[in-house]
């Protein structure tokens, strides 16, 4: 009777591990991810005009919305896509589920397919109203593209579960393509390498507006990822002289003795954000001329000055028009490249 009833619990204790084990571990945040991806593989940053808000519960109101968004919403901005991505790698990692490995490698798909062929990633794909099909550094939109496919091409940060060839390949060739694209849009003055717009024409290449208040200009914030990304690849001539004009023309152009304050409007209790005079701080504007390399500020009646006090209280109090961007970068980040490079001829 004792032999019987051992082997009986044997036997269902078995049976209990082979059903568990058939049993998918799931990631609750991951979960969510899946609910959000629309059918291109791509993720939007807006359901019903609100932002994308994962710690949302998934209520059946929030399900239709979320049915109801179509493909035109699919994007790169705001890191949509690409921190979808990386937070299913992640809970692929942990779980060994097939789910989140398989949106994944949608997600990858859908950044091949929107790049453009000269290498530039567009805000949006398939929408190309306003000004979405430019390719746009913006919000580091393209670098944070980019560094999915650098991480899928080098196995890192667990990309390397994704690892079909035929997919590792296609991204080779997409990051070649989008190194050469950042090498190419390096703005030129007299000559000189500078850093990057924000945006640019998906066709000639050329720096270009966005919204009304982004101007044509050189972009601070922007170009130190940029700076960062071209770092991290085998040092070529090419992305060495990148680099090197980059980081010459941040020492040259930082606006020392000034922070871009927050502070309350006695007469109204808002809040309100100010250059104040500091001889401890040193900051570099969010913009400046294209040309003569003069801080810019835009408004939103599409107009542009040389005078931050000059552009409207909202636009003042609405973007980050100054920082300390490429601080960290100059101190620590160069210098280490700097020892540690090897040039590859």
């Amino acid at each position: 009777m004792h032999i019987r009833f051992s082997i009986l619990f044997y036997c269902l204790l078995s049976l209990s591990h082979s059903v568990l084990a058939q049993e998918k571990l799931k990631d609750s945040l991951a979960e969510k991810v899946l609910a959000y991806q629309l059918p291109n593989g791509a993720w939007g940053k807006q359901v019903d005009k609100k932002a994308v808000n994962y710690a949302l519960p998934l209520t059946n109101e929030l399900i239709q919305k979320i049915k109801a968004t179509g493909e035109e919403h699919a994007t790169i901005d705001n890191g949509a896509t690409t921190r979808e991505i990386n937070i299913l790698v992640e809970a692929y990692a942990k779980t060994q589920n097939a789910d989140y490995l398989n949106a994944a490698r949608q997600g990858v798909a859908y950044l091949l397919e929107a790049q453009y062929e000269n290498g530039g990633f567009p805000q949006y794909y398939p929408n190309k109203s306003l000004y979405r099909a430019q390719i746009t550094y913006n919000d580091n939109a393209m670098i944070n593209a980019l560094t999915v496919l650098d991480n899928l091409v080098k196995e890192k940060a667990g990309f390397d579960a994704l690892g079909e060839d035929k997919l590792k390949r296609r991204a080779a060739d997409a990051l070649a393509r989008g190194i050469d694209c950042i090498l190419k849009t390096q703005v030129v003055q007299d000559d000189s390498l500078t850093i990057w717009a924000a945006q640019y024409d998906e066709k000639t290449l050329q720096p270009e507006q966005a919204r009304v208040f982004e101007p044509v200009s050189l972009s601070t914030s922007e170009s130190v990822n940029i700076v960062r990304f071209l770092m991290k690849q085998p040092v070529t001539p090419a992305i060495e002289k990148a680099i090197e004009s980059a980081i010459r023309w941040f020492a040259v152009h930082d606006l020392e003795g000034y922070r871009f304050d927050r502070k309350k409007d006695p007469k109204t209790g808002n809040t309100v954000r100010d250059l104040v005079p500091d001889s401890t701080s040193v900051i570099w504007s969010r913009f400046y001329d294209i040309k003569n390399n003069k801080p810019l500020f835009g408004d939103r009646d599409n107009s542009v000055t040389y005078d931050f006090s000059q552009i409207s209280a909202e636009r003042k109090n609405g973007y980050a028009w100054f920082g300390n961007w490429p601080a960290k970068l100059l101190e620590k980040d160069y210098p280490k490249w700097k020892k540690n490079k090897e040039i590859k001829k």
